[in-house]
């Protein structure tokens, strides 16, 4: 009851500025939907593989129980007591970014597996190709296809995590007799997690990719392993260069060619720096949107490689 209150109470303070989250999500969907219209257009073969794959994607359950999970999460956080001495809108953002991450990932992992692997095992992908479709056109529209599903994940838990954020800064002030904020107080967090999602994005596109490439060669159990040895060591990589162990010669030199071949994640974990309010540079975020593209047409000219001779009867 109390909590109802709370919720009632805070209204006037927190559910204005959702009208910023209402503008965002068509905005994204609109982009979303030019793509696939630029994609229609150029590659009218790849995007019917590419609907396809993304159907099959929606309609797997893993899908609405990582939805379900990321939904159920996301509205209890507000109501966690972190006992972080008046820091819990900070721990709200950092494991809310964490979470949406780590279930993109999940399901970018499964979806390559079953989408790509299972085909092959099952015959499925020699059907296709035995059709007017090169194995090009089949892994990018396998791959663009697996990227759907992703970003309607991301859409929807992005806009319903940004609610939350909203909500805890008018949550907070009543809990710790804090200053009444204000709606701008609550825009201005959401303004400043809303790139954060979008980097989280780009970080599961790169393993999405690598998780294709994987998938041409290997079942789900080995290609999940892998990605997630990679995921591991592209956060850890810099990690160790940069530290005491990393002046060791082998340490170093290992270290340096391992982050040579495997992307840099490190890069793209900001939820530090989101939890402490900074602001991203736009710079940042193009550099992250550039990196990410890059990696992944490497990865998609691996997976084509790997791909081209492998033998589906």
């Amino acid at each position: 009851m109390g909590e109802t209150m709370l919720v009632v109470a805070a209204s006037g303070i927190w559910i204005p500025p959702l009208g910023a989250v209402a503008l965002g999500l068509v905005a994204v969907l609109g982009i979303l939907a030019l793509i696939a219209l630029v994609v229609r257009a150029v590659a009218p073969k790849v995007s019917a593989i590419a609907q396809t794959t993304a159907k099959d994607g929606l309609t797997q359950p893993v899908f609405y129980v990582l939805m379900a999970l990321g939904v159920f999460a996301l509205m209890l956080f507000p109501f966690v007591s972190y006992h972080t001495l008046g820091e819990d809108l900070k721990m709200l953002k950092t494991e809310g970014l964490t979470l949406i991450k780590i279930l993109g990932i999940f399901l970018a992992l499964w979806t390559a597996s079953v989408s790509i692997s299972d085909e092959i095992e099952g015959r499925t992908a020699l059907t296709l190709l035995s059709k007017p479709v090169s194995r090009r056109q089949l892994i990018l529209g396998k791959f663009l296809g697996i990227l759907a599903p992703l970003a309607i994940l991301f859409v929807v838990l992005g806009a319903l995590f940004l609610c939350t954020v909203s909500y805890k800064v008018a949550y907070d002030f009543r809990e710790n007799s804090a200053p009444e904020p204000t709606a701008q107080d609550c825009v201005r967090e959401m303004r400043q997690i809303s790139p954060g999602l979008a980097v989280s994005f780009l970080e599961t596109m790169i393993l999405a990719s690598i998780s294709v490439a994987i998938s041409t060669r290997l079942p789900m159990l080995p290609n999940l392993m892998i990605c997630s040895s990679i995921y591991v060591l592209g956060h850890l990589v810099p990690l160790l260069v940069n530290s005491a162990a990393g002046q060791v010669p082998l340490v170093s030199f290992t270290g340096r060619l391992i982050s040579a071949v495997l992307p840099v994640l490190d890069h793209f974990n900001l939820e530090s720096l989101v939890a402490t309010g900074k602001e991203l540079p736009p710079s940042y975020l193009g550099a992250a949107l550039a990196y990410s593209l890059g990696y992944s047409a490497v990865a998609m000219l691996v997976a084509l490689l790997l791909f081209e001779d492998r033998d589906l009867a």
